[in-house]
């Protein structure tokens, strides 16, 4: 090959191989829990090449907690968080970040949960008990404090500890300090599998309305790169799509994730996927009973215009 040719042949490959490497956009992801069943569409849609389809590198890191995502989206460390309905009074509050799609209606991913061996048999027998929840004014302690008032206990019908990670609260219920625990249901199949633990009740049966996840962006970058938001959710709603198709690679992939067994993982897949929604939407009636919930939980003294907790704009997505 003659010199000037191979020359202008090898700038060439140069040339596409600098556009390619410039071809896809990083995105990068905050999990308010890395151990949730909930937030695995991120992970299946990296693995699956569904991102990449749609010209997207994306990475994801667990935050641990709704507040760490918020500051995490004001910080600009993250592009897209995933946390829970409550977090969108967080981010009405710091005003930097929105919500852009609800991907999961009524917590069935949330439970009240006790030892094997626990003398607490039904919901009727937790009226007085200590109950484990993560932080003050959380999901958790919300649902513990909603599942007091609507069994006519009161709200002070339970005493609320709250105990931060997963782990700290198993921990206390071993050691018998407290009573149960309002935690993932996927931690309570995992304790049942191992003749641990029970689960006593799904906390969905106190919230069949609800917002349990939200994903948030910046609002910068809702105004000034919205194609950027729309391909990202376009993505993750296709990912929850192949979900709700392929049981055995979601189940395949949640134990590399979560590193839990096919059993637990394959219970949880049964119970948990119908929480996901299709395209985003924000339920009216949910929406309503979120605002309550910022209320009662103390988060906020007033329910908030939707427009300072989530934007329409990319919903309904159509992956």
């Amino acid at each position: 090959m003659p010199t000037l040719l191979r020359a202008s042949f090898v700038a060439l490959i140069i040339v596409l191989a600098t556009h390619a490497a410039q071809a896809n956009d990083t995105v990068h992801v905050g999990k308010a829990q890395g151990t949730a069943w909930t937030f695995l569409p991120v992970d299946i849609g990296i693995e699956q090449g569904i991102f990449g389809k749609l010209g997207l590198d994306v990475d994801s890191a667990n935050l641990g907690g709704d507040a760490k995502v918020q500051q995490a989206l004001v910080a600009g460390s993250v592009d897209f968080g995933l946390g829970s309905g409550p977090g969108m009074a967080l981010a009405s509050k710091g005003g930097a970040a929105i919500g852009v799609a609800q991907f999961a209606g009524p917590p069935r991913n949330i439970s009240a949960i006790v030892l094997a061996d626990s003398p607490i048999k039904t919901v009727a027998d937790l009226k007085g008990k200590m109950i484990s929840v993560s932080t003050v004014g959380s999901l958790s302690d919300w649902l513990a404090k909603q599942m007091a008032i609507q069994e006519g206990w009161g709200q002070d019908g339970i005493k609320t500890v709250p105990l931060g990670a997963v782990e700290a609260s198993i921990a206390a219920l071993k050691a018998h300090q407290i009573d149960a625990v309002v935690l993932s249901t996927e931690a309570g199949f995992g304790l049942e599998a191992r003749h641990e633990g029970r689960i006593v009740i799904s906390m969905d049966h106190y919230a069949p309305h609800f917002i349990t996840h939200v994903v948030f962006a910046p609002k910068q970058l809702v105004a000034e790169k919205p194609q950027l938001v729309e391909r990202f959710l376009k993505g993750f709603f296709a990912s929850i799509a192949f979900m709700k198709a392929n049981k055995e690679k979601t189940t395949e992939i949640a134990m590399q994730v979560l590193r839990q067994s096919k059993p637990v993982m394959d219970r949880t897949y049964d119970y948990e996927i119908s929480m996901f929604e299709d395209d985003g939407h924000f339920d009216p009636a949910a929406v309503e009973v979120i605002k309550d919930s910022f209320v009662g939980m103390g988060i906020l003294d007033h329910k908030p215009p939707n427009e300072e907790l989530f934007t329409t704009k990319f919903v309904p997505v159509k992956p």
